[in-house]
C-alpha cells in the first residue's frame, strides 16, 4: 500500500503541525472549540473567500463547514465585509441603544413569524439559556423538557442528555439542582403527552427543529408541529432552536417553512452574517416578561433580568443587517439547497460505486454520510452519532487532503456561493477519500 490518509495528512500541513506544539501550550487540547481537536493536530487556516479557505501550508479547500453553519452567505461576502469596514471607525462600543440596532430587530421581527419582540444576546448558547429563562419567569414553573442528543450549546441547562449515556450531563461542573430541573426525554410524542399530562412544574420544552445536531438525527414527519400542538393543549412554553435552521431553511427558517409559530425561539449564526451574536424572538406575551413596567415591586421581583455587555453592538449589527437583507430575498438559500440537492445525489452515487455499508442524507442546505448502513431508518442518536472515531478522523482527513473540508462528524452544510463546478470538484474528492478509506480497511464493501 502507498501514502496513507495519516501520512498524506501530515505531509500536505508541515506548518499546522509546527503550530500545533504552540497552541497546545496556550489553549487547554491546544483549540478553543472541542469540535476543532483532532488527532494528530487540526489545520491551521489564514483566510477564507466565498466558497474556499486556504490553511497556512497554502492549501486550498471547499468549505462545507461555513463558520460552523454561520455563512449562509460564504466568507467575506462583499456586502458584509462593506458594512463592516463602514462601521469601524464609529466605534465598537457605544453603551447606549443605536439606531443599526432598531434596524436589525425589525428585520428579525419582519422575518421570524414568533418574533413579536427580540432581544439580543452575545451566542446561541446564550440564546437558548436566554429562552429557557423567560420561560421559566413567565409560567412560574421550574423545568424545561429537552430532547436526547439535540444540541443547544454548551450552558449547563444544556448538557443534560446531549451525549451519551442521555443521563449524564456533557460535562462535569454541573451542579445537582441544574441537572434536575431539565427532563430529558426520548424524541416521542406519546411520551411528551404522559409527561406533559402527568406533571404540572414544566416551563418549557425545547426542540431542535431539524432534529439532533442540524439533522444528523432526523425527527419523523410532523414532529415539530406535533410538539407545537401539545404545548399548546397543556400551555406550556414552546422554545424552537433555531440557531442553525433559522434564516437557512427558509428567510422566516423552520417556523416559516412548517407553518407554525412557537412561543419563543434561539437565533444565532446567520442572524450576524458570522459575527459573535445571537437573539431570542418570541410572543409579545411572552416577552413581556422581560418588560419594565414602571412597577418597582413588579419589576424588581416578577421580571426576568437580562443583561451582556457586547449585546446587539455596533459591528454585529452592521453585519447582520447587511448578511438580513439579502437573505430576505430567499435567493441564497435556494441556491445553498439546489447544491446541496447536487451533492447527496452525487454522493449516493459514490457510496454505490464503491459498494460500502454507507447513506446519505439531509434536509434544506445540508448533508450527512452515515458509514454502517445503506439506510438511516430504524437508527436512534446513539448509533448515529457513534460512528467510530477513526473512520469519522479517516474521512474528514482523506477529505482534507483531497481539498474538501467539513463541518463536524461526517456532515456539513452549503452556502449560497457554492456553484456546480464546486460540487463537481468536491465529489471527486469524496470518491478519492472512499477509495482510500476502502484501502485501509476503514470501511469495507459489502
Amino acid at each position: 500500500m502507498g501514502e496513507t490518509i495519516r501520512e498524506a495528512y501530515i505531509r500536505k500541513n508541515p506548518k499546522s503541525a509546527e503550530l500545533y506544539p504552540k497552541f497546545k501550550q496556550v489553549f487547554p487540547t491546544g483549540v478553543s472549540h472541542d469540535m476543532r481537536a483532532t488527532d494528530p493536530f487540526p489545520i491551521c487556516i489564514a483566510r477564507a473567500q466565498g466558497a474556499r479557505k486556504w490553511d497556512v501550508d497554502g492549501n486550498e479547500y471547499i468549505d462545507f463547514g461555513l463558520g460552523s453553519a454561520s455563512l449562509l452567505l460564504g466568507h467575506a461576502h462583499p456586502a458584509v465585509v462593506e458594512a463592516l469596514i463602514n462601521v469601524a471607525p464609529h466605534g465598537s462600543h457605544y453603551g447606549q441603544p443605536h439606531e443599526a440596532e432598531l434596524e436589525w430587530g425589525e428585520r428579525v421581527n419582519n422575518l421570524i413569524p414568533c418574533a413579536d419582540k427580540t432581544r439580543f444576546v452575545g451566542s446561541g448558547a446564550e440564546a437558548t439559556m436566554l429562552a429557557m429563562r423567560i420561560a421559566r419567569g413567565y409560567t412560574g414553573k421550574e423545568k424545561i423538557v429537552r430532547w436526547e442528543s439535540h444540541y443547544h450549546g454548551w450552558h449547563d441547562y444544556a448538557m443534560p442528555g446531549t451525549l451519551p449515556p442521555f443521563d449524564v450531563p456533557a460535562s462535569i461542573g454541573i451542579p445537582k439542582g441544574t441537572l434536575e430541573s431539565v427532563i430529558v426525554l426520548p424524541p416521542d410524542l406519546e411520551i411528551l403527552e404522559q409527561t406533559l399530562r402527568s406533571r404540572d412544574d414544566i416551563a418549557g420544552v425545547i426542540t431542535e427543529g431539524s432534529g439532533a445536531s442540524y439533522g444528523t438525527v432526523p425527527l419523523p414527519p410532523g414532529f415539530v408541529e406535533g410538539v407545537r400542538t401539545l404545548t399548546q393543549k397543556y400551555n406550556v412554553v414552546m422554545i424552537l432552536d433555531e440557531v442553525i435552521t433559522g434564516f437557512r431553511w427558509s428567510p422566516g427558517g423552520l417556523q416559516q417553512k412548517l407553518g407554525i409559530v412557537p412561543d419563543l425561539c434561539s437565533l444565532a449564526k446567520i442572524l450576524t452574517g458570522g459575527m459573535p451574536g445571537g437573539a431570542v424572538a418570541g410572543r409579545d406575551e411572552v416577552m413581556g416578561v422581560m418588560a419594565r413596567t414602571g412597577d418597582d415591586e413588579r419589576d424588581r421581583y416578577r421580571r426576568v433580568s437580562h443583561g451582556g455587555t457586547f449585546n446587539a453592538n455596533p459591528y454585529c449589527a452592521a453585519t447582520g443587517n447587511a448578511t438580513l437583507k439579502i437573505v430576505a430575498t430567499g435567493e441564497m438559500q435556494k441556491q445553498a439547497d439546489l447544491m446541496a440537492e447536487r451533492l447527496r445525489q452525487g454522493l449516493r452515487k459514490v457510496v454505490d460505486r464503491h459498494g460500502i455499508p454507507a447513506c446519505v442524507y439531509g434536509d434544506a442546505s445540508t448533508f450527512h454520510v452515515y458509514f454502517g448502513a445503506r439506510s438511516i431508518e430504524g437508527l436512534d442518536a446513539n448509533t448515529l452519532k457513534n460512528v467510530p472515531a477513526a473512520v469519522q478522523n479517516g474521512f474528514r482527513q482523506a477529505l482534507q487532503v483531497r481539498g474538501v473540508d467539513l463541518m463536524s462528524r461526517c456532515s456539513g452544510v452549503l452556502s449560497g456561493v457554492h456553484t456546480e463546478a464546486d460540487i463537481d470538484q468536491a465529489l471527486e474528492a469524496f470518491d478519492g477519500a472512499i477509495k482510500a478509506m476502502v484501502e485501509e480497511g476503514l470501511v469495507k464493501p459489502e
